[in-house]
């Protein structure tokens, strides 16, 4: 399972990201490249501690989904809802100057990598050690850029 605090997973996700354009379409979903660069910001805000959002932990999120999510190598699911705080289409950061929003994203990935503070329990899995993060800050990332084709 690849984690944002191994060597070269930061440096492999920024080049990436660097592939996206505000056109290029997504495999699946409703939302634009550009909505999608500003959830992704608005996600790592939110484990941060930045951010505000809505919470929908359970016994069952915290236990059998976080460990699906976050410890099982398997894909995650497409089209599952996220919470209005981050849905770019609902209550989250609406996109303006895609560049500038990209590499805010980049600089914030590699951030959040090298973070030595705590984290914001999630809204689903709660709260989660470190190792947890980085593997959440590498898989969410992946997920929308494999939605995308990056």
């Amino acid at each position: 399972m690849k984690r944002l605090d191994e060597d070269g997973v930061v440096d492999e996700l920024v080049g990436r990201l660097a592939r996206l354009t505000p056109d290029t379409r997504g495999r699946w979903g409703r939302m634009t490249a550009p909505e999608m660069v500003c959830h992704l910001l608005d996600s790592y805000h939110v484990a941060m501690g930045k951010r505000d959002v809505s919470s929908v932990d359970t016994l069952f999120t915290r236990t059998l989904l976080r460990f699906f999510a976050i410890h099982v190598p398997v894909r995650w699911p497409q089209g599952v809802p996220t919470r209005p705080e981050i849905d770019p289409q609902r209550q989250g950061t609406r996109p303006e100057q895609f560049e500038r929003e990209r590499e805010m994203l980049a600089t914030l990935i590699r951030a959040f990598a090298g973070r030595a503070g705590t984290f914001a329990p999630h809204p689903a899995f709660g709260p989660m050690t470190r190792r947890e993060w980085m593997i959440w800050g590498y898989r969410h990332p992946d997920h929308h850029f494999r939605q995308f084709g990056i």
